[in-house]
């Protein structure tokens, strides 16, 4: 596998204080807005735009949430073996706010129309909208676009992005893996 890392360390760091500040032109002090971070992976830059937020707002009455969608997938039932869930922690009503979802890569968008149809279960929401890390923009199944956007990426279907979170892997990166080319026989 080829490795070219996309962003690490201080950029990924200026990187979640610009989309910080995007939000904030937007949402103001978060009266009426939640976040709301897409279990597994989603969670980590949740909880990352959270600290930077409350930094910059001198505010923690922001309010955020994790979300399970794993039953809400539309292939749960074709993976083999047990499923397991995480866990919804979302303490407070969605019904009337703004919603931000969070996730840290927009592929095919199948998963955060897993994630709409699981943010229902809370309530009816005034807007949501979609906040990711790194949008892989030429893949996708249907048609979901990110309110905020990180960095855009235009990768092909075999190659894959792994963003890594300091909190569970040790290190803050995000890397595009590539299949190494086929060399030529003449």
């Amino acid at each position: 596998m080829q490795k070219r890392t996309l962003l690490s360390g201080q950029k990924l760091q200026i990187t979640i204080k610009r989309l910080c500040h995007q939000l904030i032109e937007n949402h103001n002090n978060f009266s009426n807005s939640v976040l709301i971070g897409i279990q597994p992976r989603g969670a980590f830059f949740a909880d990352r735009v959270y600290q930077e937020l409350s930094a910059i707002l001198k505010n923690d009455h922001i309010q955020k949430g994790n979300l399970d969608i794993t039953f809400f997938r539309d292939d749960f039932r074709r993976k083999d073996g047990l499923v397991t869930a995480s866990s919804s922690t979302i303490d407070f009503i969605i019904e009337g706010k703004q919603v931000i979802l969070i996730d840290d890569v927009l592929w095919t968008g199948r998963t955060i129309r897993a994630a709409m149809d699981a943010l229902l279960a809370y309530g009816r929401p005034e807007r949501v909208e979609l906040m990711v890390l790194i949008d892989r923009r030429f893949s996708r199944h249907l048609p979901i676009e990110p309110n905020y956007v990180g960095l855009k990426v235009d990768s092909v279907d075999s190659q894959k992005v792994k963003v890594s979170w300091k909190e569970n892997d040790g290190e803050d990166k995000v890397i595009l893996l590539s299949e190494p080319s086929p060399s030529k026989k003449t």
